[in-house]
């Protein structure tokens, strides 16, 4: 079976929560992580589009759902932006409002297929993730730890901080370099295989005009 390849993608809409999205019409691929992972980094290299999802040098910059279209040519699917979590620096009451925010989606949201959670491989699994992995888990979403940032370690660090992590989460890891693209092609090609197991249902909803694009996390 030839590989899924992404044809074009752009940005949707922004939602501040979940009843603000279209009808899940098309599949989903969720991508969450602690703020500073570079989860808008590893998005715009999925879709080598540049500047998809907008960096930002300030953490936490995401406060809303971010949805994205990708087109597959013979189909369409959603990437879905979720704000980062765990900076301490946003006021106690925007900290409270995304836990609701992101639990809504999850819990609601029909067209899920994948969950992408990010991390950072010198961090590894910290506390918030694993919490957030056991929600997938009792809502019966697959989940796929993305362990970014792996030009950072040495090459001869790189698959033994992999095979340490996905033993200590007993979990499957897969490795990321949104600065040398390492184990960009093998993510790209999962997460669509993924994503097309699900056909879509309907012809999209209509979309806002000129909607305004928000800061992703970095």
């Amino acid at each position: 079976m030839t590989a899924p390849v992404i044809k074009d993608a752009s940005f949707a809409l922004s939602a501040r929560d979940v009843d603000g999205l279209p009808a899940p019409t098309f599949a989903e691929v969720v991508f969450a992580g602690k703020s500073n992972v570079g989860k808008s980094s590893l998005l715009n290299t999925l879709c080598a589009r540049r500047g998809l999802a907008r960096v930002s040098s300030t953490p936490g910059a995401t406060r809303g759902i971010n949805l994205f279209r990708v087109d597959l040519g013979e189909a369409v699917l959603h990437f879905v932006d979720l704000p980062g979590y765990g900076y301490a620096q946003r006021s106690k009451q925007e900290r409270k409002a995304w836990g609701p925010m992101i639990e809504g989606y999850l819990r609601q949201r029909a067209g899920i297929v994948l969950a992408i959670v990010i991390v950072d491989i010198r961090r590894g699994i910290e506390e918030e993730d694993e919490m957030l992995l056991e929600f997938l888990d009792s809502l019966g979403h697959p989940a796929l730890v993305v362990a970014t940032k792996l030009d950072k370690l040495p090459k001869a660090k790189r698959k033994p901080a992999l095979a340490a992590l996905a033993k200590s989460s007993d979990r499957a890891v897969t490795g990321f370099s949104a600065e040398n693209g390492e184990g960009a092609e093998a993510l790209r090609s999962r997460v669509l295989y993924a994503a097309i197991r699900r056909e879509p249902a309907a012809d999209e909803p209509d979309q806002p005009d000129q909607p305004e694009k928000e800061e992703s996390d970095e």
